[in-house]
């Protein structure tokens, strides 16, 4: 069995409301949506879908909403295109209830919603939530994201920390100076997007987040974001900030790591050297990777009998709450 865990579409209404943001709000990573026929599997929750998890040999999606998710939009309607997100994908999971599952949309820009909405898309059938290091200017380390970890915890449902495009101001001097392609490209899929990705989960570290919520798990894509790789400079964190457990109890206990279609034997073998295989998890970020059969068939085979079916179905599983039927 085959579980890909990172799997995104989009809503038709809620994308729009993000398209009519002003400039100073907009997210110039939707553009992504529309390259290379995205937006019409994006949209598609039934036959291209399946036909496309058919063909790659994947059981079975859980289902999120593309980036920037609803954090932008304004509180009220943050919290009405989150719910109807919500219901959306709960409709598709209950249509094809052996095909998909799906993490809840958050209104992130209304914090004092967040926990209640995370209760009620678990209620009809979400299995995490899909969250971002950032909303507008406020991290996901602020002290009003407590009550989001504490219903996290409380419900034993993981948190997948997405990435997202930098602020203005840092793709203005770190990103920019060239043409408008690479420029986005720098800021999001080549590198931007990963380090804020990182940056924000140890963040949650340094704030102490996993010390006062040590049940929450916490789910990266692409491999760690760049955080497993660089765990030897980020154990230092721990040590200032005077944490009760280490970054790497951290790491062992709390995070998981999917491989976001970066199908890369070298990256995996380095990964396994810094967290051990039943915390690993087969993604294929679809649509925007696109690997082919052969390729995602050779990948696996890097793995033993054992740890191919960790890896591609029961660590997703067991961590999902997704019974063995599914």
């Amino acid at each position: 069995m085959r579980i890909a865990i990172e799997e995104h579409w989009i809503l038709p209404e809620l994308d729009s409301a993000l398209r009519r943001l002003p400039a100073d709000r907009s997210d110039p990573s939707l553009a992504l949506n529309d390259h290379g026929g995205a937006r019409e599997k994006l949209l598609d929750l039934s036959g291209r879908r399946l036909a496309d998890m058919d063909a790659l040999g994947i059981d079975l999606q859980i289902l999120s909403l593309a980036p920037p998710g609803a954090g932008p939009l304004d509180q009220d309607e943050a919290i009405a295109l989150s719910r109807a997100a919500n219901d959306r994908a709960a409709a598709a999971a209950a249509e094809h209830p052996d095909r998909f599952r799906f993490l809840a949309t958050l209104p992130m820009s209304a914090p004092r919603a967040v926990a209640a909405e995370l209760h009620r898309a678990v209620g009809v059938g979400a299995v995490g939530a899909m969250v971002y290091g950032r909303t507008g200017d406020t991290a996901l380390d602020d002290p009003g994201t407590e009550p989001l970890f504490e219903a996290a915890e409380r419900l034993h449902v993981p948190l997948f920390v997405h990435p997202q495009i930098p602020p203005q101001s840092v793709r203005q001097a770190e990103y920019a100076g060239f043409s408008p392609d690479v420029e986005l490209a720098l800021a999001s899929f080549a590198w931007g997007w990963h380090v804020e990705a990182g940056t924000a989960v140890l963040r949650m570290i340094a704030a102490g987040v996993f010390d006062r919520h040590p049940g929450l798990q916490v789910v990266l894509g692409h491999w760690g974001e760049l955080l497993l790789l660089w765990r030897e400079r980020a154990r230092s964190v721990g040590r200032i900030a005077r944490l009760e457990r280490s970054v790497d109890q951290i790491i062992a206990e709390n995070l998981h790591v999917t491989s976001s279609g970066m199908l890369d034997a070298e990256v995996l073998r380095h990964v396994l050297t810094i967290t051990s295989i039943d915390r690993l998890m087969l993604s294929i970020d679809y649509p925007f990777q696109q690997p082919g059969a052969d390729e995602l068939d050779e990948f696996l085979s890097d793995f033993s009998v054992v740890d191919r079916a960790a890896f591609g179905a029961t660590n997703a599983q067991w961590l999902f709450r997704i019974p063995p039927s599914a």
